[in-house]
């Protein structure tokens, strides 16, 4: 019997008691619904599977997936605000703050000295980090999030089994969050008298290591960087807890708030290199298939 599997952007599957044929090829992707030969199940079976795939070849997957990795360009950013630096002390990475970077004014703030000429760039970065982690939460779907670590993986959903989906929509979700919270810290300076530069910042570190640690235990199993992506979340969600904790008073609470954040842009990054290569491999698998069916 064939039976149709979903393909991204619908949810158009058949349930039923056969479940898909242990050595289906679903690597393959096509512009259309697909389908999987099946065969009858042991006479034992009584759970309805639903078996599908997404349409992982998509150039809105890709735009996704370069989306987070846009992220990357926070590094630059700030390497370029600290060089422009001109407070009566050198900037540190170890004991200032990276707020401080993003300071309109100049003096002394929260009882540091602070003036960052360059501190539209560094709050463009924050809004520009912020907005790539909320377009690549948009534009990745759950399915593809499910998949994405290895060619040719599948979800099965039956009665009473979680699916990877929910994982993936939380993992989405978080990311969105944190996404949310650095666009705030962007539009709103630590000078700037409001209460909103520190709940961004909070919904950043908290929201974004979360999201790491629940991609990266989807992933873990399926490609060695779910265990560097869930390592960048326990590594961030530590210094928050150390953070909160003390409440930053500790010697280089520079390098605490590193330890917060600098995890969070490399983790996203990495998932996004992971879409990426997932995205390639299954646009090119399509492009042979298509020049296989080819007329000489």
């Amino acid at each position: 019997m064939l039976y149709p599997l979903s393909y991204e952007g619908g949810a158009s599957a058949l349930t039923g008691r056969w479940p898909a044929r242990s050595g289906t090829d679903l690597s393959i992707q096509g512009e259309r619904p697909y389908y999987a030969l099946g065969m009858t199940a042991p006479g034992s079976a009584t759970s309805e599977d639903i078996l599908y795939i997404p349409d992982v070849a998509s150039t809105r997957f890709y735009i996704g997936a370069l989306a987070l990795l846009s992220v990357l360009q926070y590094f630059v950013a700030e390497a370029a605000v600290i060089g422009a630096w001109t407070g009566q002390q050198p900037y540190s990475r170890r004991t200032d703050y990276i707020s401080d970077l993003g300071a309109v004014g100049c003096g002394v703030f929260d009882g540091r000295d602070v003036c960052s000429p360059a501190h539209l760039l560094m709050n463009a970065s924050f809004v520009v980090q912020g907005v790539g982690m909320m377009v690549g939460a948009v534009l990745l779907s759950s399915a593809l999030i499910g998949v994405a670590a290895r060619a040719g993986a599948r979800i099965l959903l039956s009665p009473g089994r979680r699916s990877q989906s929910r994982t993936a929509l939380a993992a989405r979700l978080l990311s969105s969050t944190a996404g949310a919270g650095t666009v705030i810290v962007g539009l709103v300076p630590e000078d700037a008298g409001s209460g909103w530069h520190g709940v961004g910042a909070v919904m950043y570190f908290v929201a974004g290591a979360l999201a790491l640690l629940v991609l990266g235990w989807l992933w873990v199993r399926q490609t060695a960087l779910g265990w560097f992506i869930l390592a960048c979340g326990g590594v961030s969600l530590g210094a928050v807890i150390t953070g909160g904790m003390t409440r930053m008073a500790v010697p280089e609470p520079g390098t605490l708030e590193r330890l917060m954040g600098y995890p969070i842009t490399i983790g996203m990054a990495a998932a996004g290199l992971v879409v990426a290569q997932r995205v390639r491999s299954a646009v090119a698998a399509r492009q042979r298939v298509r020049s296989g069916a080819a007329p000489a």
